[in-house]
């Protein structure tokens, strides 16, 4: 299972514009958590904290435990409301989650088994597209990572998403291609020497295409 980031929250006792405008005054950001067949939960976020989580990227789509006075709640961010002239968040909601729920999130991408792997063991150059992929994934069971396995693969080899094993219950959000995930790339030495040798042929290509011009005029 993934490691779900903790938010810290209060409950609100107000409700509506006014309640909202106080909590703003005093550093925090109103939220409210909805759905899984509870009731709506009106709550306060400390402002420098909700913005280091919204600042660390793809918080839209990561599973969050929004821990309201010490009460656990397994959310995902749907919207966040911002001050159209300071660009800093007013308002968010968050959508309860059931361990049964699905989701869409990026999981990380690991690789292992190097020492394993042919192409990296002549200096072959591990080139990774994608360190994170987005699934479609069941809240009750997110894995924490796909693992690639380098074990065998050599220079030239490709990773693409059909060859990583999936979690039961989880596709990629992209379906209508086997995408590339990463993939064994030729030393530069050796790039280098195919490419002066590609010239050198180039270059004596166009020599003898010269004589053969010269011979043509006589």
């Amino acid at each position: 299972m993934a490691d779900t980031p903790v938010i810290e929250a209060m409950a609100r006792t107000g409700t509506g514009k006014g309640a909202a405008r106080s909590a703003r005054r005093e550093g925090l950001v109103p939220g409210v958590i909805y759905g899984g067949g509870e009731d709506p939960q009106t709550i306060n976020i400390k402002h420098n904290v909700f913005l280091k989580a919204l600042k660390a990227g793809k918080f839209m789509s990561t599973l969050v435990n929004l821990k309201v006075d010490g009460q656990d709640n397994r959310v995902i961010c749907r919207a966040v409301q911002k001050d159209v002239v300071k660009d800093l968040p007013t308002h968010a909601d968050f959508l309860r989650l059931s361990a049964r729920s699905r989701i869409n999130l990026y999981i990380p991408v690991d690789f292992i088994n190097e020492e394993e792997c042919p192409g990296l063991k002549k200096g072959g150059v591990l080139t990774v597209v994608r360190n994170e992929v987005e699934l479609k994934v069941t809240a009750g069971d997110i894995p924490e990572q796909l693992v690639v396995d380098l074990t065998g693969l050599d220079v030239g080899d490709t990773i693409n998403i059909s060859n990583i094993n999936l979690p039961k219950g989880t596709r990629p959000m992209i379906t209508d291609r086997d995408f590339v995930i990463a993939n064994i790339s030729a030393p530069s030495s050796l790039k280098s020497a195919d490419d002066e040798a590609a010239d050198e042929a180039g270059e004596e290509g166009g020599e003898e295409a010269a004589a053969g011009g010269e011979g043509g005029e006589e």
